[in-house]
């Protein structure tokens, strides 16, 4: 009886996402396979054929692989720093490093407009140093849109790690020192393997979030396309719902590929769990 009960409680939640999340997926991927009335697959033979769509795939993958790859490389040690502080100062750093969640994208990507811009505070303070003659070109880029998201995503990282690294007893560092590794060996083989599941969660949200993020990449990308904006013109500008759903689904495809991939890799890393 137990066991029902425990189902019983489940069952709004399972309801409401089933309803409102995983039919609506299906019934989206189902209608890219039937256009007019009849059973195809020109939506994705076109779109995986087409240049145009294939530098906006390559585009949004090179974005998504560099953020989470910084977000890792700058979380990773903020998130070690944090999580052996004393709990009130604890408390401190992980208010700072969350500060950013709390404020809109619209008005980071807005900020970071204003300091990337060809009379933004970088160029103006590389141009009065003398480092550069001319402004550089960062506004309206790749690069604007990376660091907007990891702006945007880097405390998703430190959260997922701290929540690891605490519960990681700080003797097992002294131990392999006492046996004689080097305190880098004994971080890189103890440490860094036992964070192994908070850094594949942090890779996915990070992934995830760059990989569909609308706002940022519209607002600092500018003519630079990535999936969701394309997504974004083909249904709201060229009214082409069709191709819009097309492209949902293979997002949605390269979602799961990720996913899976990250897990193999998290496997292999720590086969032991």
């Amino acid at each position: 009886m137990k066991k029902v009960h425990l189902w019983l409680l489940l069952l709004p939640g399972l309801l409401f996402l089933t309803i409102f999340m995983i039919v609506p997926i299906f019934m989206t991927i189902g209608s890219t396979f039937y256009h007019e009335g009849e059973f195809t697959v020109d939506g994705y033979v076109k779109l995986l054929s087409d240049p145009y769509m294939l530098k906006i795939l390559g585009t949004t993958l090179q974005v998504s692989f560099v953020t989470t790859l910084v977000c890792i490389l700058l979380g990773f040690p903020t998130a070690y720093y944090i999580s052996k502080t004393k709990a009130r100062t604890k408390g401190i750093l992980l208010m700072l490093a969350l500060f950013p969640l709390l404020t809109s994208a619209i008005v980071r990507s807005f900020s970071w407009m204003v300091i990337l811009g060809k009379n933004g505070l970088v160029n103006q303070f590389l141009l009065g140093i003398g480092l550069i003659d001319d402004p550089l070109k960062i506004l309206y880029t790749p690069t604007a849109m990376m660091i907007g998201m990891i702006h945007l995503f880097l405390p998703l990282m430190i959260i997922s790690l701290v929540g690891v690294m605490e519960n990681i007893d700080g003797d097992l560092l002294q131990a392999s020192e006492s046996l004689g590794a080097s305190r880098w060996k004994g971080f890189m083989s103890i440490i860094v393997p036992l964070c192994v599941p908070g850094l594949i969660v942090g890779s996915i949200l990070v992934f995830v979030g760059s990989l569909t993020a609308y706002t940022t990449p519209q607002l600092l990308g500018g003519k630079q396309r990535v999936i969701a904006t394309f997504l974004y013109q083909n249904a709201m500008t060229l009214n082409d719902w069709y191709m819009a759903s097309v492209i949902a689904t293979v997002m949605i495809v390269i979602t799961f590929i990720i996913i899976g991939l990250m897990n193999r890799l998290a496997r292999k890393l720590n086969p032991k769990g």
